[in-house]
């Protein structure tokens, strides 16, 4: 009786061995990749900072024009700069309800959780890395903002400088802000697994809740505006408080219930996520 030997085409000595199923390193680096790849994200960031930087450049000048008519002690430098992020959490909600809806839309999600069954470990590898992505971008755009409009306002000598109170803070609070409208679409998109129904849910709670509070009575809408997630978390980029800021909540604290909004949608994205069929 005669034994073959089989022996390994060079290719395949050269390859290490399996290590078991993939980790979560792995799960991040794939999803770095997928995030990178896809053409929508680069066109959704450039608006976001585009929309971002212009419309606070265009405030800024505005007001430097009128200078004359600026009340000194609590007109906010800063804030003016940043005020284009009203329009930037719309933007980066978009980003962040497509980050894992746009796989359920074209049946991608199947062949993710085909390499990654761990629904937890994929989940998580998702939302890090939408995160990081949407941290770098916002902390571009809140200091591109702040920069180009303290430009326009140093003519009159209206302009702030980072090392005044708060205005370093403001303006990274400004890029956390964003962070973190676009971990609650993250959390909806989950949730939804639809992309027009995450982003209009997630406009709903960043934008239209906060139009629709102002018709409340007085006494009423003092108390729900600092629930409004847009509205608690634009507090801290602010430098200065209005009078009519009296019932508002403080700048971290501000924030802090916009990431609890954020995170009651992840947690509740995330349960769903791993409970039903793909």
């Amino acid at each position: 009786m005669t034994t073959t030997q089989v022996v390994a085409a060079p290719w395949q000595r050269l390859q290490p061995p399996a290590t078991g199923r993939a980790g979560f390193a792995d799960a991040l680096r794939s999803e770095f990749t997928k995030i990178r790849s896809t053409r929508s994200t680069y066109w959704t960031l450039l608006a976001l900072v585009v929309v971002s930087v212009g419309i606070g450049a265009i405030a800024c000048y505005g007001t430097a024009s009128h200078a004359s008519q600026v009340y000194r002690p609590s007109f906010d430098a800063a804030q003016l700069s940043l005020s284009g992020l009203y329009v930037g959490q719309l933007v980066i909600a978009v980003l962040g309800a497509l980050t894992i809806t746009s796989e359920y839309s074209t049946g991608m999600i199947r062949t993710s959780l085909g390499v990654q069954p761990r629904r937890g470990t994929l989940f998580a590898a998702k939302a890090v890395v939408f995160a990081v992505v949407s941290l770098v971008t916002g902390l571009v755009t809140s200091f591109a903002s702040f920069f180009i409009g303290q430009a326009f306002l140093s003519s009159h000598h209206l302009n702030v400088t980072l090392s005044q109170p708060n205005v370093l803070r403001a303006v990274i609070g400004g890029a956390l802000f964003l962070t973190a409208c676009g971990m609650l679409a993250y959390g909806l998109g989950a949730i939804l697994r639809h992309t027009a129904g995450a982003i209009t849910a997630a406009i709903g709670l960043l934008f239209v809740l906060t139009v629709l509070v102002n018709f409340l009575p007085g006494t009423w809408q003092n108390h729900a505006d600092k629930w409004m997630p847009a509205i608690a978390g634009s507090q801290v980029w602010l430098t200065k408080a209005s009078s009519s800021q009296w019932s508002q909540f403080s700048a971290w604290a501000g924030l802090a219930v916009l990431a609890g909004y954020a995170a009651i949608a992840i947690v509740a994205g995330l349960v769903l996520f791993r409970t039903r069929d793909a």
